[in-house]
């Protein structure tokens, strides 16, 4: 019997949402159908403003819910037409995986009690995704995880071990989306497997990227290329706390947001363009080579995901940065690098409905 599910992700980055249709029923999950809608400017300024606290939120957030239901509805239509060529029938697709738009993310008990407790805030609205696509829906990934006192984040961990782990050798996958992610996928026996946030991934760099030249991010890496580190700046970017906090540990833009780079380039209000670019770019590869070197210096190889993944530059300076190892891009071992998030959320969805633990605690 065949067992498909669709996973949709929208990531840190905003630039829109993926989505995949996995085909479950062998051991070799296989990726049979896959589609991608770009959000709007506008759209994408209003994500990122309710990231911040702001006049009338609630009532933005609500709408803003149901506005990326819509998107998501559309992607599963596309899914589903793509499916429908290959004579799958809806009523073969068990579920929906939809993980929504994280704009707060506070997993930090605050108190003892109830009250006290963290939380983590993705904007979705999945009755409106389930009435739209006649689907049914599983959404609010993170939350159990961080009631019972977890991270909540990152949830990708378990997903690489079954598809990227290794029986010989100990493997790590960086995804390198707005926020950076390392898994640490120990050999057959080893130790258990860890995972946590390394910091920025493409955020800084794409907001730096839209702010000096209009583009939404850095195709290649090409703009930081050609420019030069400041030792200064990347020197205060890695004296941030979190980065000397043991895991487990998740971040967000509640921490890395705009306001956060603007105070640290202050004293570099001189600075070229492009040399902060660089520099930025640096700190992303810094912070992540710092988590491979720290709790997975046993690996042969990085394996990335993620947008940043056709960044050459950044992944060039990860390989400056790790030469005991190899660095290669997730199509390398099967799934291409956009489909990687989006197919995880698929597992988890189906995780659920089998009541099956998708998060690892050792991980969250």
């Amino acid at each position: 019997m065949q067992n498909y599910t669709i996973g949709l992700m929208s990531g840190t980055s905003l630039d829109g949402a993926d989505g995949v249709l996995v085909d479950f029923s062998d051991p070799q999950l296989k990726v049979v159908a896959t589609a991608t809608e770009l959000f709007s400017n506008s759209f994408r300024a209003e994500l990122l403003a309710l990231n911040t606290p702001a006049h009338n939120e609630l009532h933005r957030a609500a709408l803003a819910g149901n506005q990326l239901a819509a998107v998501y509805a559309q992607v599963v239509h596309t899914l589903v037409t793509q499916a429908a060529a290959q004579g799958i029938a809806p009523a073969q697709i068990q579920a929906v995986g939809a993980h929504g738009q994280t704009v707060r993310h506070q997993p930090q008990r605050t108190s003892q009690d109830a009250a006290g407790a963290g939380y983590t805030l993705q904007l979705n609205n999945p009755a409106l995704l389930a009435e739209l696509t006649g689907l049914d829906v599983v959404a609010d990934f993170r939350s159990r995880d961080v009631a019972a006192g977890g991270q909540g984040a990152p949830l990708v961990p378990a997903f690489h071990q079954r598809v990227f782990g290794r029986a010989d050798a100990t493997v790590t996958v960086l995804n390198l989306g707005g926020i950076a992610n390392l898994s640490v996928l120990p050999h057959q026996g080893g130790s258990p497997v860890l995972g946590f946030d390394c910091g920025p991934g493409n955020a800084l760099m794409d907001a730096w990227c839209q702010q000096h030249t209009g583009q939404p991010f850095d195709a290649g890496g090409a703009w930081a290329a050609s420019g030069q580190p400041i030792a200064a700046l990347l020197a205060s970017l890695l004296h941030e706390p979190y980065f000397s906090q043991p895991i487990p540990k998740s971040t967000g833009r509640d921490l890395f947001s705009p306001a956060w780079l603007a105070e640290k380039l202050a004293p570099f209000a001189a600075a070229r363009a492009e040399d902060i670019q660089n520099t930025l770019t640096e700190f992303t590869a810094s912070a992540c080579a710092t988590g491979v070197k720290s709790y997975g210096n046993e690996s042969k190889e990085l394996i990335v995901c993620g947008g940043g993944a056709f960044n050459h530059h950044l992944l060039q300076r990860l390989q400056a940065r790790l030469p005991f190892l190899r660095v290669s891009t997730s199509d390398l071992h099967g799934l291409p690098p956009l489909q990687v998030e989006a197919t995880a959320f698929a597992w988890l969805a189906r995780q659920m409905l089998a009541r099956q633990a998708g998060n690892l605690p050792g991980v969250t």
